[in-house]
């Protein structure tokens, strides 16, 4: 029976925006994945400000930008695990649910040439195929050089089109997926909110109304 190919998209999603969605549809296509799991992070390790939505409400709008899209799926791992959020335990965490599948960790190139701080970088290497997607303002070919002197870590190129849908490589690989990225980042929105402004083509519409009825980001902190 075939491995099921599952990819694991972490991060604060404060709030999920439709940039978060395009990058989860073009990897789950490209790489035939079985389903995408959209994991806000409980405590992220790397970001601070004052106006951080609780996770509870930034769990319930990565459900509303799911919802009607095959494939993808909210999941509350990190949140219920508590405390600091760490890719390696929530890659243990899913390894060890579904030992049979084949993980795949979504990012974009700006999350990825800050590899090295994560915490346990090098076991995260190992416990996952990589999928790196273009950003706006970043080049997707300096991701070799965010692991410059590290070895057994193969780049795949995969081209505007390419896609992944025959055997795997047997190590652990970090794929480069370019992607028409939108030029969109939760601290805009955070900032758009604050300012009091529209919302319309940067997160999904119920998304906008949760954020709107509950108060979201009108505080002055943010970054």
């Amino acid at each position: 029976m075939k491995a099921a190919r599952i990819g694991l998209q972490g991060g604060t999603f404060d709030p999920v925006h439709l940039g978060h969605i395009r990058a989860a549809v073009a990897a789950r296509r490209r790489f035939r994945l079985d389903r995408v799991l959209l994991i806000p992070s409980a405590v992220p390790p790397h970001k601070e400000y004052a106006d951080t939505a609780p996770p509870e409400h930034r769990l319930r709008m990565v459900k509303m930008a799911c919802r009607g899209r095959t494939g993808l799926e909210a999941s509350a791992l990190e949140i219920e695990a508590g405390g600091t959020s760490y890719s390696f335990r929530t890659l243990e965490e899913v390894g060890r649910r579904r030992p049979e599948a084949v993980l795949f960790f979504l990012l974009g190139i700006d999350a990825f040439l800050e590899i090295r701080t994560w915490r346990e970088y090098r076991r995260v290497l190992k416990q996952c195929h990589f999928i790196v997607t273009g950003r706006p303002g970043f080049d997707l070919a300096l991701a070799p050089s965010a692991l410059t002197g590290e070895t057994g870590v193969r780049f795949i190129e995969l081209g505007p089109e390419g896609s992944v849908v025959g055997p795997l490589p047997d190590e652990p690989s970090v794929f480069l997926m370019p992607l028409d990225a939108l030029d969109i980042s939760s601290t805009d929105i955070r900032s758009r909110v604050r300012r009091g402004e529209a919302l319309a083509g940067l997160v999904p519409e119920p998304v906008e109304k949760y954020i709107k009825r509950h108060g979201l980001y009108r505080g002055a902190g943010g970054q």
